[in-house]
């Protein structure tokens, strides 16, 4: 993807983010890209694959901030950052996550954006299982759980209180502190 591309579908968030899935207007995110808006639809063909690509590019830029820091870190650690990194209280992380909450909202509505989002998901839940198989094997632990399952229910769970993170019900800490918990339940034996 080259630098244009990128501005593009960082405006892209940014719209969604302020003004939800129904409230994008291509034109709104041609100026706040600072581009004209038959290069936005050259690049993206049209509002569904603006849609799609901004949800691969959330899932991108969620996937480099969820890793900092954990180089060289246990897989549980690798595990746990991966999973809190989706709740910080940096403006990249709340505009990603206010977009892709919409973005996922809306798919129940518009197959043409469930699609996507099914495989930016699916991405996800594999590299959690990953994570967890790790987890299992450093600690030496007889896979008692289906890694993938237990990928779809932390994972969930993080969307679930990211949700409420983002709506004031619960701070950044709190959040982070319940998933922390969870994390530790199910593999601290």
């Amino acid at each position: 993807m080259n630098e244009r591309q990128t501005i593009i579908l960082e405006a892209a968030t940014q719209c969604i983010a302020r003004s939800g899935v129904r409230g994008l207007r291509v034109h709104d995110v041609a100026k706040q890209a600072e581009v004209s808006t038959s290069l936005l639809y050259y690049h993206f063909k049209d509002r569904n694959g603006l849609l799609a690509a901004t949800l691969e590019h959330i899932n991108g830029t969620a996937s480099d901030y969820r890793t900092q820091g954990s180089e060289g870190a246990s897989a549980l650690e690798r595990l746990e950052a991966r999973l809190l990194g989706e709740i910080q209280d940096r403006d990249q992380v709340w505009a990603n996550s206010v977009a892709w909450n919409e973005l996922r909202a809306t798919a129940v509505f518009e197959p043409d954006i469930a699609t996507p989002l099914a495989q930016t998901t699916a991405v996800w839940h594999h590299d959690i299982a990953s994570l967890i198989v790790e987890v299992q094997r450093e600690d030496k632990q007889t896979a008692d759980q289906d890694a993938r399952k237990t990928a779809v229910v932390l994972t969930s769970l993080v969307e679930g209180l990211s949700g409420r993170w983002l709506t004031g019900e619960l701070s950044a800490d709190e959040a982070r502190g319940l998933l922390r918990d969870t994390i530790h339940t199910y593999f601290d034996h």
